[in-house]
């Protein structure tokens, strides 16, 4: 899918094995626990039920975004922009369109689990349809934080 963006090209296709090298080195700089190289290869390579997108500008990976899906029910793995591309509408872009995905393979619902200080990220989710349903305590390995559990249905594909 392409959605134009004044003179440049935004371009939204499913993750390949050579994302990986820059997927992992923005996650780096996005997550205080980033996935390794391997996390990915074994998401793409061997799980099923994972379905994972990136977002193109001029070329360049500067967003991604994955979902696996059970039965029902898509549940986000992970989202992130690079800084330096932060606050231009990328990532509701990318969620829109794992929303999309999730809803065109027959998925009713889609979760996710946010950090509870990751306020902008919250506000991006409520943006896009998601609700608060609930909380899981102690969450994060890295600081214990808590993780706010959000919840959104999707329409069924026609």
């Amino acid at each position: 899918m392409k959605c134009e963006s004044g003179p440049k090209t935004v371009i939204i296709r499913p993750m390949t094995m050579d994302d990986i090298d820059a997927i992992t080195e923005m996650e780096k700089l996005v997550f205080t626990l980033p996935w390794s190289y391997d996390s990915f290869k074994r998401e793409l390579a061997e799980n099923v039920a994972a379905r994972y997108l990136v977002l193109e500008d001029q070329g360049q990976v500067i967003a991604y975004g994955g979902i696996w899906l059970v039965i029902d029910e898509a549940h986000v793995t992970n989202v992130a922009v690079h800084p330096r591309a932060q606050g231009r509408g990328y990532g509701e872009r990318l969620v829109r369109a794992l929303m999309r995905l999730a809803s065109d393979t027959c998925m009713g619902m889609i979760t996710l689990e946010v950090r509870r200080s990751n306020t902008a990220a919250q506000a991006l989710y409520h943006k896009v349809g998601f609700q608060d349903v609930g909380y899981r305590k102690r969450y994060y390995q890295d600081n214990q934080e808590d993780a706010l559990i959000m919840y959104a249905p999707l329409p069924l594909a026609e």
